[in-house]
């Protein structure tokens, strides 16, 4: 009878202190209390982001970096997918580079930055001038976003009525043809400017290049007859073409276009084994935490298939190309790869 007596009352006392520690463990900021906690890559509950996050487009406002980092953080906020602010800064200079210098050294830990950019940050951490020693490995790629593709272009009144008669000049005399387009040379409008010549076995070298301070000025250069073809981005050429003021010879995709493009040959259908992705994306910093880098990689493909990020897309004729972090990464050693050959051909290579 007392052996009985003292187990009934072990077993209270038992079920109290086990009471007694779950209240506490609510009370002390348990699971019920943090609704919005979400599971981390360790499998621990991450609060992550715990204040306002920022997204740098490392240019001047109403370029295609500033559009696309204000269209991410429309879309995050009016999706509620992010319960943090969200802002967006113009770190302009460089075509990027000054940027990335303090971002790769002062904000290497920084999970509340963000930054978005393109095939610059590729080009200028290797070509030989005005190079920065800092490029994507310096950052942790997070989502390509979207995608445009280079056009080369002529004037509707111009001689040049396909690439192959474009090449055909180039290789007869590469000085009496003047390419043009709307970056300094070694740049991304360089690049594909000579892309089908280096791909045709003309030493780009030779092909003359003149560059413009954007797309607008090389656009005006070959209306104005100063400039026989130019390379520029396939998204900005459709009201020219359009207007019946510009013919487009080809596009460096894989496959024809949609819209005012569609009857444009790839460069490939014309015999020219080459494509020129315009990729843009958004990065973190190098030393971003798993936890944190499993939020965006989640949230971004979560924002990517969003009825308002289609609506940002189609507003800004943007054609959607969504890779996740590990498949961007492994695309950018890929185009890594082949600029570094162009530039190499150039002589731009350091």
């Amino acid at each position: 009878m007392i052996l009985k007596t003292l187990s009934n009352t072990s077993w209270k006392i038992a079920l109290t202190g086990i009471l007694a520690l779950s209240l506490t463990a609510c009370g002390a900021g348990g699971g019920a209390s943090q609704p919005n906690a979400k599971p981390a890559a360790s499998g621990k509950t991450s609060s992550y982001p715990k204040k306002p996050i920022v997204i740098v487009a490392p240019s001047g406002a109403g370029g295609g970096w500033d559009k696309t980092a204000r269209s991410v953080a429309k879309t995050l906020a009016e999706s509620k997918a992010v319960g943090q602010p969200i802002t967006v800064e113009n770190k302009p200079g460089g075509g990027g580079a000054v940027f990335m210098a303090e971002y790769a050294t002062k904000d290497k830990k920084d999970n509340y930055k963000l930054f978005v950019s393109s095939p610059p940050i590729l080009i200028n951490n290797l070509k030989k001038e005005g190079n920065s020693p800092y490029g994507y490995k310096d950052t942790t790629p997070l989502a390509q976003l979207t995608k445009d593709y280079g056009a080369l272009v002529v004037s509707a009144n111009s001689k040049f009525k396909d690439m192959k008669s474009v090449i055909e000049a180039l290789k007869t005399d590469p000085t009496k043809v003047t390419v043009a387009g709307g970056s300094a040379p070694g740049s991304m409008d360089h690049l594909i400017a000579v892309l089908p010549a280096y791909k045709s076995g003309i030493d780009p070298k030779k092909v003359k290049y003149v560059s413009y301070d954007g797309g607008g000025e090389a656009m005006t250069s070959l209306l104005g007859g100063n400039a026989d073809v130019i390379a520029t981005d396939a998204s900005s050429v459709g009201e020219y073409v359009k207007a019946g003021k510009v013919r487009v010879l080809a596009v460096t995709a894989p496959n024809r276009l949609s819209g005012e493009l569609k009857d444009v040959p790839t460069l490939k259908e014309q015999g020219i084994d080459a494509e020129f992705n315009i990729w843009r994306g958004i990065f973190g910093p190098k030393e971003m935490g798993k936890d944190e880098l499993a939020f965006w990689d989640a949230k971004l493909k979560e924002m990517s298939d969003t009825e308002i990020w289609k609506k940002e897309l189609q507003a800004n004729v943007w054609e959607k190309d969504y890779k996740n972090a590990a498949e961007f990464k492994a695309f950018l050693a890929q185009q890594e790869s082949q600029v570094k050959d162009m530039l190499a051909a150039l002589g731009m290579a350091k």
